[in-house]
């Protein structure tokens, strides 16, 4: 890597990045008590993990361009010190509607892991921004796994807020390290204006064939993820299993593969085997559901499932991540808002329509609806291969003529 990007700055963003996006997944472990404390149906719970969704894609829209246009150093420093006050205000919320409030805040603000993403990736010599996007991404993984286990382990000792408040604590550290130790960004030397910048951001949807083709596996594979991750804690909790938050958060390690998935796949992309890798994940996807299913039966074939999914969504998405900026540093920051939006639409959908689901018609249905997920998005990626391979056929007789 460049001497810009060192070992410690990535391990430090990898890190950071880790903690951030942990503060939007501490809740899938908690949902059960979250709702009996304060009154909440079943079907309702699945607005914990959209609200907090909502917030990250208006973030996605509204702040992660700001990182071309002024430093992302600090930047990152105020996303750090305003989530830490989010996470304040859900660990003291009195109520239902106060606690969306703040969690919705608490994801307007993790949209700080875009940002060092980014950041990474305009660091990183042109050979190796899909590695250095690998390696962030990683801690966005260990991130998303261990939170499960960490809030979980807290909440059987302290209750469901000290999570919030703990994680509040340590962000704070964190906003000081970086602050001693993290180079300046490197805004765009033209500097348009922010209206400007959103505006191109939307403008992106519209002439970007890559993004919108990457986004549409974005949306579909998030929804899946968090279909599995919204509702297992309800069958998990419930007899016969009635397992506690600890053990329902150790299930988060059965993911860790994931992180390997993040860093071979940003490899694989940089050797031009980004497409293989999609379609390869994608049908590892859609199996996935069936050991899944079987989790009143045999947890054992529920972690190989989890494993299965969580390995797969991650291969996708840091594929995705890589080949979208791939020479294309001086725009990291809005090409990666721009995907993102569709990572978080995808997971408020798929928490809401998993809580509704298993509400309505028990954990099999829910297993339907990501096999259902899964599958379109493995279609989607067969008809583009179809596609392009009709394209190139076209220009080749055209030549010919």
């Amino acid at each position: 890597m460049t001497p810009s990007l060192t070992r410690w700055i990535t391990l430090l963003l990898a890190t950071t990045s880790a903690m951030a996006v942990a503060t939007v997944y501490f809740a899938q472990p908690l949902l059960e008590s979250m709702a009996a404390e304060l009154g909440v149906a079943q079907q309702q719970i699945g607005w914990v993990v959209g609200a907090t969704q909502g917030g990250y894609a208006l973030g996605l829209l509204l702040i992660v361009p700001l990182g071309d246009l002024v430093d992302r150093k600090r930047l990152l420093l105020g996303q750090l010190l305003f989530s830490a006050l989010a996470l304040v205000g859900v660990g003291m919320a009195p109520n239902w509607a106060i606690l969306l409030l703040a969690l919705a805040i608490a994801g307007l603000m993790a949209v700080m892991v875009q940002v060092m993403v980014a950041h990474a990736a305009s660091l990183a010599s042109p050979g190796q921004q899909g590695q250095a996007v690998g390696t962030v991404t990683s801690g966005v993984v260990l991130g998303i796994l261990l939170a499960r286990l960490a809030s979980g382990g807290l909440a059987d000792l302290a209750g469901w807020r000290s999570v919030y408040l703990v994680a509040a604590g340590l962000l704070m550290v964190l906003a000081l390290v970086l602050w001693r130790s993290l180079p300046g960004g490197q805004p765009m030397r033209s500097r348009p204006g922010y209206r400007a910048l959103i505006m191109a951001q939307f403008s992106l949807y519209r002439h970007d064939r890559l993004l919108r083709q990457r986004g549409v596996f974005g949306v579909l594979i998030f929804a899946a993820f968090s279909v599995l991750w919204s509702a297992m804690v309800m069958p998990l909790s419930a007899a016969p299993l009635a397992l506690s938050h600890t053990e329902i958060g150790l299930f988060g390690l059965a993911g860790v593969a994931g992180t390997l998935a993040a860093s071979h796949a940003g490899r694989l992309a940089d050797l031009g085997r980004g497409e293989r890798t999609t379609g390869v994940s994608l049908a590892l996807l859609t199996l996935s559901w069936l050991p899944t299913a079987f989790v009143e039966h045999s947890l054992l074939a529920f972690v190989l499932g989890v494993l299965m999914l969580d390995f797969a969504v991650q291969a996708v998405h840091v594929t995705n991540q890589s080949l979208l900026l791939a020479g294309r540093g001086a725009m990291a920051s809005r090409l990666i808002g721009a995907y993102m939006c569709c990572y978080s639409l995808g997971s408020g959908l798929g928490a809401v329509l998993a809580s509704w689901v298993f509400a309505l018609w028990g954990w099999v249905a829910v297993c339907g609806l990501g096999v259902g997920i899964s599958a379109v998005a493995l279609c989607y990626w067969l008809w583009l291969q179809r596609a392009r391979a009709a394209e190139a056929a076209l220009q080749c007789s055209g030549q010919n003529l």
